[in-house]
Order: structure tokens, then C-alpha cells, then sequence
């Protein structure tokens, strides 16, 4: 049952997001970096890419809550499955996301060797027609349209979600406004900071060396 659900694009913090909502009791927090590492949900996601049925208990079996795609993307489905959830949409300055996105997750689909596993392809598959055919429709590489969805995605938020439930959020805020949304003490500890450029980088690197394929030796 998710009681959270963060409907912002990757690089708003959401993976700093999801470290603060596992801090202050709201884990296991489902977030990408989930979905590389439990690949079995990757047909699920896949499914629901293509509009077929999805038991969304099953996807986020063991969760309390979610942020980053590939849940953000069906933030509508998930806000309708689960009402009675609180919903964070983490924010930033559009030309700041947009420079650090192709920078990270837009360079790393597009430099995928391709000596890259089945498995591995499979989940480049899906976030290829996730995110960059699905979200972006194919046109993430012009930037102004991509600010452009970026935009429209908040705007959407703002006028569907009922401003009771709904934070938008920019990390740098820090805990305070997270706190008082959510209704718990503020943590005797710093807001996390996760996945800056380089972090993001060596995990990708890790990632890569892992689910390509070695060359038989003859």
C-alpha cells in the first residue's frame, strides 16, 4: 500500500527524496534504481508501458512509497489507485534539470554498448519506451520542448491533485516543508543529498561493466 508518491522527473532529487522518506519511516521507498536492481519487475513495467492491465499491488509489493520514473510516469493511475495518498512533486529550475538530465540519463541511454547483455537490453528497452519515446515522444534532444514537458508535467500536477495532498517540493528546501506535509518531527540530521553528476556516473559505469557481454575467447 503506498502512502507516498512522489510524481517528479528524475534529477529534481528525487533519489534524495526517496533516502528522506526511508528516513523518516516511509520505506522502502520504489524509485528507478529499484527497478535495475529488482529486474523481475521489468515485464510489469513493461506493460504498463503498452496499456496493458497492471496490479500495481504486485509492482509495489513490499513499498510504502515511490518517486522517480517509473512510477511518476503513471502518476495518474497510481494517484487513482491509491487516494488516499500524499503526493510530493519534487521541482527545479527547468534549463538547471534540463542540462543535468542529458548530461546523466539521457547520455547513459544513448552510449549503451552494444555488446550489452539480453537482460540488459531489456531494461534499455523499457526505458526507452518509458521515458524517452513516451514521456519526451522521441524529441528529448530539443531542448525547448523538453522544458516545454517538463513545464506541462507540474502544470498538470497543480490542477488535477488536490492541493491538501499535494507538496511541491524543491529539495534544497530541505526537511522542514517535507516534514510538516507529512506530519512527523523534523530528523536531528542533515537532508540528504543523493546522486549528483559523478555519483550518477560511476553507478552507470558500474551498471554497464556488469550487463555487458564478455567476448568468448577463441
Amino acid at each position: 500500500m503506498l502512502d507516498v508518491i512522489g510524481v517528479g522527473f528524475p534529477r529534481t532529487g528525487t533519489l534524495s527524496l526517496k533516502t528522506a522518506l526511508e528516513q523518516l519511516g516511509f520505506g522502502p521507498c520504489h524509485h528507478m534504481d529499484d527497478v535495475l536492481a529488482r529486474r523481475t519487475t521489468i515485464g510489469g513495467w513493461t506493460d504498463a508501458v503498452d496499456g496493458k492491465p497492471v496490479d500495481w499491488e504486485e509492482l509495489f509489493d513490499g513499498y510504502r512509497s515511490t518517486v522517480d520514473f517509473p512510477g511518476a510516469r503513471f502518476w495518474r493511475e497510481l494517484t487513482d489507485a491509491y487516494p488516499q495518498a500524499r503526493v510530493i512533486h519534487t521541482v527545479r529550475d527547468p534549463e538547471a534539470w534540463y542540462r543535468s538530465a542529458h548530461n546523466t540519463i539521457f547520455r547513459a541511454v544513448s552510449s549503451v554498448p552494444p555488446t550489452i547483455n539480453e537482460q540488459g537490453r531489456r531494461v534499455v528497452d523499457m526505458m526507452n519506451a518509458l521515458i524517452w519515446d513516451g514521456v519526451f515522444e522521441g524529441r528529448f534532444a530539443d531542448r525547448d520542448r523538453a522544458c516545454e514537458i517538463f513545464a506541462e508535467h507540474t502544470a498538470a500536477v497543480r490542477a488535477e491533485i488536490p492541493p491538501a495532498h499535494l507538496l511541491v517540493l524543491d529539495v534544497a528546501e530541505g526537511w522542514e516543508p517535507l516534514c510538516d506535509f507529512l506530519g512527523v518531527p523534523v530528523p536531528d540530521a542533515p537532508f540528504p543529498r543523493a546522486n549528483d553528476s559523478a555519483t550518477f556516473e560511476a553507478k552507470h559505469r558500474n551498471r554497464i561493466a556488469a550487463a555487458t557481454e564478455t567476448p568468448s575467447t577463441p
